[in-house]
């Protein structure tokens, strides 16, 4: 038996579960399934991701305290996924005890390694994605490409991750196991980047508060990057069955195109910093559009996952079988790992073709067959026939 240990990202609290999050955590409890049916060792983890300067906004303008807005909205993350069949072992929150005191550990590790240097920063910082950029990355006026809004110009003491000295180990890495960055487009984007030249990176933050303080100096709180990547392996700490799944077996991370990098640079220069093993598989998909249009916060508040798969069961009979005909058009419409649509009337009409006519056609003709071969009874156990070895 072999373990597959098998991740979504962590959904950052700002948003509600949409079809986007949702098509990435249906494609992992999927993978989880195949390699439970292959007889693997299997663990699914998802969670939320509940720290840095953009929550603690939000949850100020709500009038509200950051705790309780982050938990108001992980329930939500919580209590969406086994309404569309997803059967996770494990959800994390970056707020809970466990993940804390872990990531601490981990940041103690990378201190001891002497690649942690307390320094200042200025740069362009988007508050949207939690990441400073340069003036490259940049649309006209200072916009984000991403949110487009206005980055901001912060300044200030931070600690540096030398991810400078990472450059060359990263790319061997990269060329001693071709599989580590799939698909192949993205591997070719994540070794460019990495062959133009790695600059330290800015782990922590003291122009606010809602953070893990950092060890030994708490006026400083950790990027919630650091904080929030360390969940994979945080998790597993403290049980010595559950460490096996990082120490042993397979390690797949599936994610959004658009955090490519944080997973496929960042957080493995983290573990080589620490002496941790590396994940075997960073995979990333594609993004969805909707109807043709590309997605945006009115349009996941519009296209609920949820509603979707309940107006299916309705017709098909059962919530379960409405979730299944979700699950079924979000993996078999599009091209793993390319953009795609996703389209209600084609959603409709693969449920007949697909699910009604085809599916369903061949397990009434199979039952049909069974009932008339054996008189409508399971026949007896008994030892396996040639016939049966070779099928």
């Amino acid at each position: 038996m072999s373990r597959f240990y098998v991740t979504t990202p962590i959904y950052y609290v700002n948003d509600v579960p949409h079809l986007g999050t949702a098509y990435t955590t249906i494609a992992v409890d999927a993978l989880r399934r195949y390699h439970l049916l292959r007889g693997d060792e299997t663990r699914m983890l998802t969670g939320t991701d509940e720290h840095g300067q953009k929550l603690e906004r939000e949850a100020r303008d709500r009038g509200i305290s950051p705790a309780q807005f982050v938990k108001e909205m992980s329930d939500r993350f919580e209590a969406a996924w086994p309404k569309l069949e997803v059967v996770a072992d494990d959800f994390v929150r970056t707020t809970q005890a466990r993940h804390e005191s872990r990531v601490q550990e981990l940041w103690r590790k990378i201190e001891a390694n002497g690649d942690l240097e307390l320094g200042t920063y200025e740069g362009w910082y988007c508050v949207g994605c939690e990441e400073f950029k340069t003036e490259k990355d940049l649309l006209p006026g200072n916009l984000c490409p991403l949110h487009l809004k206005p980055v901001e110009r912060q300044s200030g003491e931070t600690y540096f991750f030398k991810l400078s000295r990472y450059g060359e180990r990263l790319l061997e890495h990269y060329r001693d196991h071709p599989g580590f960055v799939e698909p192949e487009s993205r591997r070719n984007e994540v070794v460019s980047f990495v062959e133009g030249g790695l600059k330290d990176l800015s782990v922590s933050r003291t122009n606010f508060s809602w953070g893990i303080p950092v060890p030994g100096n708490p006026k400083h709180v950790m990027y919630v990057w650091f904080d929030a990547l360390a969940n994979y392996w945080s998790v597993l700490q403290g049980d010595a069955e559950l460490e096996k799944f990082w120490t042993q077996g397979a390690i797949f991370h599936l994610v959004g195109k658009d955090i490519l990098r944080f997973h496929a640079v960042y957080w493995p220069a983290f573990l080589m910093s620490a002496g941790l093993r590396l994940p075997t598989k960073v995979f990333a998909h594609g993004f969805l559009t909707i109807s043709g249009q590309k997605m945006s916060k009115s349009l996941r508040n519009a296209v609920d996952p949820i509603g979707i798969a309940s107006a299916f069961g309705k017709v098909a009979g059962s919530e379960a079988a409405g979730a299944d005909v979700l699950r079924y058009q979000l993996l078999r419409a599009i091209a793993f790992g390319q953009d795609g649509d996703f389209d209600l009337i084609a959603m409709v009409e693969r449920y007949n073709a697909d699910l009604g006519k085809n599916l369903g056609n061949l397990l009434a003709r199979t039952l049909g067959l069974c009932t008339k071969m054996t008189g409508g009874k399971v026949p007896p156990k008994g030892e396996w026939t040639p016939l049966e070895k070779d099928l």
